[in-house]
């Protein structure tokens, strides 16, 4: 079942950070309903949470007790796909409601990533054993069955067999200079997602999604979650710092830079991260 939201703190970011806090047992459908919440302040996120336990339900009541899993996958996937309508949104694939739960759960259309959430949490509500897996440029699932795991798209309910996966998986090897299968073999990119990687991968979509709109605010919301997730990831540390220097708050920024260059002070934009901070002090760099 779905968990019972904890005791918010002062502010959405902070309530998110006690979920994710490190050593913290990451609530992963929960932090992601909360991705929400800087474009929706006011969301009900109990709400959110009963209402997905209602469709997991309503599946749940039909199938019976010694239901075998693979009637139980058929059933899931009729319901989610054919009954409930979800799908991928190919007509607006890169607007940020396909990351927020609470509007795929409204308008049925989501990327990857969402939808797999949503199956995701129905198919354990129904006893079976599922799993995200962050495949390279697409976001799936995997179900384990006694006869083997079963590899299904989220965006298209299609069962992938290990053809189609590594057809799949081609371009991007090519892409990034990955050797073949037989030194990187497929079921390394097919190993379960951890919930801190599936939120980062949340978030570096909506990232991705207000920089191509050119929303430093909203990008700003982002990248503070992505620190608060990933406080070791001195990437994200700098990006932050920039937005921060973006938005005229060189103070902050100043603080993010420079322990970014603390960690790292022959990292590859090391010179760059030191001429940006003498801009923000108002001297040339040294």
């Amino acid at each position: 079942m779905t968990q019972t939201p904890r005791f918010a703190p002062a502010s959405p970011l902070d309530y998110f950070s006690a979920l994710v806090a490190e050593g913290a047992d990451v609530a992963l459908l929960e932090a992601a309903i909360l991705l929400a919440q800087d474009d929706h302040p006011m969301l009900d996120v109990q709400g959110v949470l009963d209402e997905i336990d209602q469709l997991a339900q309503r599946l749940r009541q039909r199938l019976p007790a010694d239901a075998p899993p693979t009637h139980r996958l058929r059933m899931l996937n009729r319901y989610f796909f054919r009954e409930l309508g979800f799908a991928g949104n190919v007509n607006d694939y890169h607007h940020a409601d396909n990351s927020y739960l609470h509007r795929v759960l409204q308008t049925r259309l989501g990327i990857p990533i969402s939808l797999a959430l949503l199956y995701i949490e129905i198919a354990q509500q129904i006893g079976l054993t599922a799993r995200g897996i962050s495949f390279p440029g697409h976001f799936l699932v995997k179900l384990r069955l006694p006869a083997g795991e079963v590899v299904v798209d989220p965006f298209t309910g299609e069962s992938l067999s290990r053809d189609r996966l590594a057809q799949r998986l081609e371009p991007w090897r090519q892409q990034l200079g990955l050797p073949g299968d037989d030194e990187l073999p497929l079921g390394l990119f097919l190993q379960a997602a951890e919930p801190r990687e599936v939120l980062a991968r949340m978030l570096r979509n909506l990232k991705s999604v207000h920089e191509r709109q050119g929303d430093l605010r909203r990008q700003l919301a982002v990248q503070q979650r992505l620190v608060r997730l990933l406080p070791g990831d001195w990437d994200e540390r700098r990006d932050r710092g920039l937005l921060l220097a973006e938005l005229g708050r060189p103070a902050e920024a100043l603080v993010d830079l420079q322990t970014c260059l603390d960690q790292r002070p022959d990292g590859p934009q090391a010179e760059l991260l030191r001429q940006r901070m003498a801009e923000l002090r108002g001297r040339p760099p040294a």
